[in-house]
């Protein structure tokens, strides 16, 4: 192998393919990354058997040819190498030549036989989308999947179709994210449920082709994302995701509108004084247009902070973890939010006002 390629696209393409990568004892090939040069391009592979990320990049090629190296050292010898703008890449007897203007170096290799191959979804069905909306829908959700991997289903991201809208949800029981991304799409596109971690990686994958469009394939046992000169392939969940809509109060006694901004510092505030529960009180009070918020610690102290904002319905206190209804913030794009109350030790539900494309439904502490 001999090529020459952008100093700061491989750069790039190894950062991306290195996060595929896994140090497995029983299969130490997964931890290299298999580069091929081909008439006119590189392209870079890595897998960890539950993720799979090839990436193809133009290129000088003057010899074809195969290898496997440690992305993490290649990649750390070119971003701390002189900013030039091509590199060389020549196979040698001991290893990866790597040229620069500013140094070079010899990278170990491998034997890129045993590199396991990266499948291709094929047979399933396909939608094309922008590239920032599924990285949008992804992160507006994926706070909200469980950390256990008790129940893999809860520890994932899921996806599905309406028919006009691609919906993204996530849950850990305790609270649940929906975000509807409209989409020309398929109804019988069925729920598709990903691992949070293979979820993460994809959301950031998408992320760095965000201005681009990308092909999502929906297969039995996998989902692909193709676009920008990368594909990327994941494992989906054997299982059944809770009907969560079954969940959602139909009825509301208490509903309050209040600043975003506003919101956001009384749940700042007031974790000062939580507890080890991250228990936060709130008191709304309907005749005063008033929301206070109370937290206690027996060893710190305690505090309290009111806001103001338009209150009906019914009085009522109740406790959150402050935690659960401050994540959902980052997913509200409008100034002011809602939230509707259905009553103590009851689901509370969380939106941004005249969005209707976020859902938030959070349950109550015991308290």
């Amino acid at each position: 192998m001999k090529i020459e390629c952008g100093k700061e696209k491989l750069e790039r393409a190894l950062t991306l393919t290195e996060r595929a990568t896994s140090k497995n004892p029983t299969l130490p090939i997964l931890s290299y990354v298999l580069l091929e040069a081909t008439s006119n391009s590189l392209i870079l592979r890595a897998t960890n058997l539950d993720i799979g990320v090839e990436i193809t990049l133009p290129a000088k090629v003057e010899k074809l040819g195969t290898l496997a190296v440690k992305g993490s050292t290649l990649l750390g010898f070119l971003t701390n190498s002189p900013k030039d703008k091509n590199v060389t890449l020549e196979s040698s007897e001991g290893g990866l030549l790597v040229k620069t203007l500013g140094g070079s170096a010899l990278v170990k290799t491998a034997n890129h036989e045993d590199f396991p191959k990266i499948s291709k979804v094929s047979g399933g069905l396909g939608v094309v989308m922008d590239a920032s909306l599924l990285s949008s829908g992804i992160r507006s959700v994926s706070y909200s999947a469980s950390i256990s991997h008790i129940k893999p289903e809860l520890a994932s991201v899921v996806l599905y179709s309406d028919g006009k809208n691609l919906v993204f949800v996530s849950t850990d029981s305790f609270r649940l994210a929906e975000k509807r991304i409209k989409a020309e799409l398929p109804k019988d596109i069925e729920r598709t449920i990903i691992p949070i971690k293979n979820a993460v990686d994809l959301s950031r994958m998408a992320e760095d082709i965000e201005k681009e469009k990308v092909n999502v394939f929906f297969g039995k046992n996998q989902i692909a994302v193709e676009g920008g000169g990368i594909y990327f392939v994941s494992r989906v969940v054997e299982g059944v995701f809770p009907d969560y809509k079954q969940i959602i109060p139909k009825e509301w006694k208490t509903e309050v509108v209040v600043l975003k901004e506003d919101f956001g510092r009384a749940v700042k505030t007031s974790t000062v004084f939580s507890d080890s529960f991250n228990q936060t009180t709130i008191s709304i009070q309907p005749s005063k247009k008033k929301m206070e918020f109370k937290s206690k610690n027996a060893d710190v102290g305690e505090g309290e902070i009111s806001i103001s904002g338009a209150i009906s319905g019914e009085a009522i206190d109740i406790s959150f973890n402050h935690k659960y209804i401050s994540d959902c913030l980052q997913s509200i794009l409008s100034d002011s939010i809602a939230m509707s109350f259905s009553g103590n030790n009851k689901p509370t539900m969380i939106r941004g006002v005249g969005d209707t494309s976020f859902l938030y439904i959070v349950m109550p502490m015991n308290r």
